[in-house]
Order: C-alpha cells, then sequence, then structure tokens
C-alpha cells in the first residue's frame, strides 16, 4: 500500500511521521514504539518502520530502559529546532489544544474545524494560517482564555475558539453546525459527545 505524503506538510512522509514527531516533542520522558502507537492510533509495524527512518536520519534516538527501547527527539541534530517546529505547526494543534482544554472546567467536548483539520484529514489546500477550535459546553470563559493563550504560545500560532452548548452542537437545522458538521473536523476527545471526526 502506498504511503500518502502529509497534506499539512507534503515535505513529511506520512501522516504517522508527523504525529510520532509531535508526539516525541511534547513528550517528556520519551516513548516506546507501543506507546507511539497508541497515541497515534497506528498499527506497531507501521509505527516501528516509521521509528527506524527516523533513527537511520538521526532525527529521533533510542536508549534501552529494561527490555525496551524509549524514543526521544535528538537534541544533537542540525536541524532540531527546525524539527520542532514543524513538528508543533503542523501535528501539534490536536495533542496541544486537547491538553490544554483538558483543564478547564465546563467543556463537553471540543472539536477542531477550518483549514487544519481539512488539510489533517488529507483534503490540499494552502497552509492553515491558524486553527479553529469549537467549544461544546458551559467553560469557564477565563479559564478557557488562558488555555488558548498557552496553546498560543506553544504552536507559535492563533486558536480562534467558538464556544457553543451541547444543545445547539446537535442541532440539525443550524446552519453554522451544519457547516462545520459537512466538513473535516478531528474530534478532541474532551468529552463523550462527539462525533465522526478525524481522529
Amino acid at each position: 500500500m502506498k504511503v500518502q505524503p502529509s497534506a499539512l506538510f507534503p515535505l513529511l512522509r506520512s501522516d504517522t511521521q508527523g504525529q510520532i514527531l509531535a508526539t516525541l516533542e511534547l513528550s517528556e520522558r520519551g516513548e516506546t514504539a507501543s506507546d507511539l502507537a497508541r497515541h497515534v492510533d497506528a498499527s506497531l509495524p507501521t509505527v516501528t518502520r516509521e521509528l527506524t527512518r527516523l533513527a537511520d536520519a538521526a532525527i529521533v534516538e533510542s536508549t534501552t530502559v529494561g527490555r525496551r527501547a524509549v524514543y526521544r527527539l535528538n537534541p544533537r541534530h542540525p536541524l532540531a529546532n527546525a524539527v520542532r517546529d514543524i513538528a508543533m505547526f503542523t501535528y501539534g494543534p490536536h495533542p496541544v489544544i486537547a491538553r490544554e482544554l483538558q483543564s478547564v472546567s465546563g467543556i463537553t467536548t471540543a472539536v477542531l474545524f477550518g483549514s487544519w483539520a481539512a488539510r489533517r484529514r488529507g483534503e490540499p489546500g494552502p497552509p492553515p494560517g491558524d486553527v479553529d477550535v469549537l467549544v461544546i459546553g458551559s467553560p469557564d470563559l477565563d479559564a478557557l482564555y488562558d488555555a488558548l493563550t498557552r496553546a498560543e504560545s506553544r504552536l507559535r500560532r492563533e486558536v480562534n475558539a467558538t464556544t457553543i452548548t451541547p444543545a445547539r452542537w446537535q442541532a440539525v437545522d443550524d446552519p453554522f453546525i451544519s457547516t462545520v458538521r459537512a466538513r473535516p473536523w478531528v474530534d478532541l476527545e474532551i468529552g463523550g459527545i462527539g462525533g465522526k471526526g478525524a481522529v
């Protein structure tokens, strides 16, 4: 099966490779191949192949802990900073925003939509400049603002949030909701009423 290059950043070999790089950039202790397969929702053989390629290029390095190899980004690679920037700009929005929103009370669920979600689902187009997030529930607005500010700082791009009630998210005659649902979107899995968004 032919691997499709990333629509978010075509220089990346695949979505899986981009997700692995973003996960390792956010990891404090490193990740095993099994951990990464779970985080990026890919098979272990696929993740292992991507890790082998990245290790051959010295972009990632591994250490042995017990009987397991633990992978990290290689901070000594000449392009280490560029790799981190690419990982966060392309595949960082999903894990970073999800992590920050988990600290905000009153959120039922949240989804990413707009151009970033479209590229993440493989729809070709220009690089997204910002990230749109739909927050469903009754969040503490001050806490939400603080969380999104932290996400923007980490991602180095604007994050735009729209807040709606769970009832409106389920509405079938709301033009805005119909538009969001008709286009690619990514479920951040904050709560339990999401839909068939991308992962």
